[in-house]
C-alpha cells in the first residue's frame, strides 16, 4: 500500500484499531435536517470527540473552519432528494481533484445494491476507487437502502458490503442488524456502523454500539444519534467511549447520564 493511502487510513482509524465518524452530510439529499439547521453551530462542540467528519463539499467550505484539525471524508455523490424519483440514481457530484484541493482524507460514495440503479452505482464506486488509488485517497463505500429500510438485515447488508469491499473500497460504512457478525465476517476491510434500529432510549444505542463492536466493527458513523440528541456532548462523549475504551452499554449511560447532569446545572 502507498505511503499517502496508508497515511489517510491512519489519520481516520486511530491506533486502537477504531474510529468515530461523524457525519453531517445529511442535507445533500434531505435538506435543511433537524438540528443540522445551521452545521457549524451544530458540530462545534462536538469535532473534539470525532475521529473525523463526513461532510459534503459546500458544507465544509460554508461551516467548518479550515484551521479545524479534524480528517476529512468527503461526500462526492448526490444528485436525488427526498421529494425525487429515486434516491439510488445517484451520480459523482465531486472530483477526485476537489477532494486533493480540500485535503481530504478520504472520500464516500453510496451504493444501492439491489436496486434499479446498482450497476450505476457500483460503477461510480469502481471509478472512484480507480481515482482514489490514483492519488492514494481512500474510498468509503456506503451501502444505502434508499426508502427500503426493511433491507437492513444481515443476508442483504453482508452481500452489499462483500460486493464493495470487492471493488475496492478501502472502508465500508453499513447498518447494525441482527447477526451482525455475518456482514463483518464476509468484509475483508474494515466495517463502521450507520445507524441501527429505531430505537427509543440512549441505552439501546449504546447497545447496539456495542454488539457491532464486538462482532467486528471498527467503529461508527453516526449523525443523527448523536446531533439530535437533546444532550448531543453527552452523547458523543459515552459513544466515544464504547468505540474507544470498550465501555459496556452500562458504563456508557453512566457516562451520559453524568455529561448530562452537569449540562444541566449550568
Amino acid at each position: 500500500m502507498e505511503w499517502g493511502m496508508v497515511n489517510r487510513l491512519a489519520q481516520l482509524i486511530q491506533p486502537d484499531g477504531h474510529a468515530l465518524f461523524l457525519p453531517i452530510d445529511h442535507g445533500y439529499f434531505q435538506g435543511p435536517t433537524r438540528k443540522l439547521e445551521e452545521p457549524g453551530k451544530t458540530i462545534a462542540p462536538l469535532l473534539p470527540y470525532a475521529d473525523a467528519l463526513f461532510v459534503t463539499r459546500g458544507v465544509l467550505r460554508s461551516s467548518v473552519p479550515p484551521d479545524n484539525s479534524k480528517p476529512v471524508i468527503l461526500r462526492v455523490s448526490g444528485g436525488t432528494s427526498v421529494v425525487g424519483g429515486d434516491l439510488a440514481n445517484e451520480g459523482i457530484t465531486t472530483s477526485m481533484e476537489e477532494a486533493i484541493r480540500l485535503n481530504a482524507s478520504a472520500v464516500g460514495t453510496s451504493v444501492f445494491v439491489g436496486s434499479d440503479y446498482e450497476k450505476e452505482s457500483l460503477l461510480n464506486l469502481a471509478k472512484l476507487v480507480d481515482d482514489g488509488e490514483r492519488y492514494g485517497i481512500p474510498v468509503m463505500a456506503v451501502t444505502a437502502v434508499g426508502k427500503e429500510l426493511e433491507k437492513r438485515e444481515a443476508r442483504y447488508l453482508a452481500l452489499a458490503c462483500r460486493i464493495a469491499a470487492e471493488l475496492g473500497a478501502r472502508v465500508v460504512k453499513t447498518y447494525w442488524c441482527e447477526d451482525f457478525e455475518r456482514v463483518t465476517g464476509g468484509c475483508p476491510v474494515p466495517v463502521v456502523m450507520a445507524g441501527g434500529p429505531q430505537v427509543d432510549t440512549e441505552l439501546e444505542v449504546f447497545e447496539f454500539i456495542h454488539d457491532g463492536i464486538q462482532k467486528g466493527s471498527i467503529g461508527v458513523n453516526l449523525g443523527r444519534n448523536i446531533w439530535q440528541s437533546d444532550f448531543p456532548v453527552a452523547m458523543i462523549k459515552a459513544i466515544r467511549a464504547i468505540v474507544h475504551q470498550n465501555a459496556t452499554p452500562k458504563e456508557a449511560q453512566k457516562i451520559y447520564d453524568s455529561e448530562k447532569g452537569s449540562k444541566a446545572k449550568k
